[in-house]
C-alpha cells in the first residue's frame, strides 16, 4: 500500500500523459509540428519539457531540442506546436523523446514523468519513447 501512495504522489501515471503528434504543416522556413497533449490525471502541470530527438527520413539524426509542453491543466486536452525552421516537413522521419528534462507540478518537482508520457502520431513522422 505504502509503494502505491508513494507512485500516485509523484505524479508518474502510466498512461496518464498522451502525446500525440497530429499534423506536420509546411511553412516558409520549415516545418510546424502540432502537439496534442491529453493530461489524464488530476495533476496540473506547470512544466513538461521534453529533449527531443529529430530523425530524417533516412533515420539520420537531424536535430535535437527542448520543447515545454507546459502548463498541462488536469483532465484537459491541449493543443502545442513549434517550428522547425530549415527542416521541410518532407525531411521529418520521427521523433525520439529522449527524456524528461524538467517536470514540475504546482505542488512540487516530480522524478519520473517519462513513465507517465505514452507517445502516438497521426502524422508519417512516428514519435516513440
Amino acid at each position: 500500500m505504502t509503494l502505491l501512495a508513494l507512485d500516485t504522489a509523484s505524479g508518474a501515471e502510466p498512461g496518464g500523459l498522451l502525446v500525440e503528434l497530429n499534423k506536420l504543416e509546411p511553412q516558409e522556413r520549415g516545418c510546424r509540428a502540432y502537439i496534442v497533449v491529453t493530461n489524464k490525471t488530476a495533476t496540473a502541470y506547470q512544466t513538461l519539457k521534453l529533449d527531443l530527438i529529430l530523425f530524417k527520413t533516412d533515420g539520420v539524426i537531424g536535430r535535437r531540442f527542448a520543447i515545454d509542453l507546459g502548463p498541462l491543466k488536469p483532465d484537459k486536452r491541449t493543443v502545442k506546436l513549434f517550428d522547425l525552421d530549415a527542416t521541410p516537413c518532407d525531411q521529418v522521419g520521427s521523433f525520439l523523446i529522449n527524456d524528461v528534462l524538467e517536470c514540475k507540478t504546482e505542488s512540487a518537482t516530480t522524478t519520473d514523468c517519462l513513465a507517465s508520457i505514452t507517445p502516438s502520431s497521426l502524422t508519417k513522422a512516428q514519435l516513440t519513447k
